[in-house]
């Protein structure tokens, strides 16, 4: 696995970028991570954060798109808005997990 330095710490990732070791993401990370591509969060973006972290945590997978919206209370359009694009793989990457199954 290769290892990069992100926000003043060695992290391994994939090669697409995605870290491959959760327990190595912080939030100054995730600060970095969204900044890379654009995003500058806000309290909305932390609690889909919040969210998919504590989903993972139990589940052992990411949540998709539909999971976050039933499940963590956001709604499809907004996370569209939150995440423009690709919000399923934005919101992963931004929170150290892997990508959704599916997600291409």
């Amino acid at each position: 696995m290769p290892v990069t330095t992100l926000a003043g710490h060695q992290v391994h990732v994939n090669e697409e970028g995605f870290l491959t070791d959760p327990a190595e993401w912080s939030r100054d990370l995730a600060v970095t991570l969204a900044g890379q591509i654009g995003i500058e969060l806000t309290d909305a973006h932390w609690k889909v954060l919040e969210f998919l972290r504590s989903d993972f945590a139990e589940r052992g997978e990411t949540a998709t798109l539909r999971r976050v919206s039933a499940v963590g209370g956001v709604p499809v359009k907004a996370l569209f808005a939150l995440f423009p694009q690709k919000p399923a793989k934005k919101m992963a990457y931004i929170a150290g997990l892997p990508k959704p199954i599916g997600c291409v």
